[in-house]
């Protein structure tokens, strides 16, 4: 993993190459699968920075193939204010609860590819 500190704030990651990072890791959730802010920070190595990787979503350069329709909150809800975004997600597959929700069948699991862990 990228050591990401920050010469100004120190055991906090730089935001420049943390955002790159997160997109690099968006581009590998799957069509038809949905990732949380906290999962994609965990897998970065900073669990306590999930809404830096949400500011970085926030932040998505348009035109790099970045699905950024396919990160959710920790509760399965969408951006707010994004109507689109059900729209993307359920045209890959991806499958609602009735609460507006997306159902725990639809999370990533990037370990799956190695069985139980």
């Amino acid at each position: 993993m990228t050591n990401y500190q920050s010469t100004e704030r120190p055991g906090h990651p730089d935001t420049s190459s943390f955002s790159a990072e997160v997109y690099e890791l968006v581009r590998q959730i799957p069509s038809g699968k949905v990732a949380s802010y906290g999962l994609l920070a965990r897998l970065l190595g900073y669990p306590s920075h999930a809404r830096l990787v949400g500011r970085a979503m926030s932040l998505t350069p348009s035109g790099q193939n970045i699905p950024a329709w396919r990160v959710v909150n920790s509760q399965g809800r969408l951006a707010p204010g994004w109507t689109e975004q059900r729209q993307l997600l359920e045209a890959e597959g991806v499958v609602f609860l009735p609460s507006g929700k997306v159902s725990p069948q639809s999370v990533w699991n990037p370990y799956a590819e190695f069985g139980d862990i």
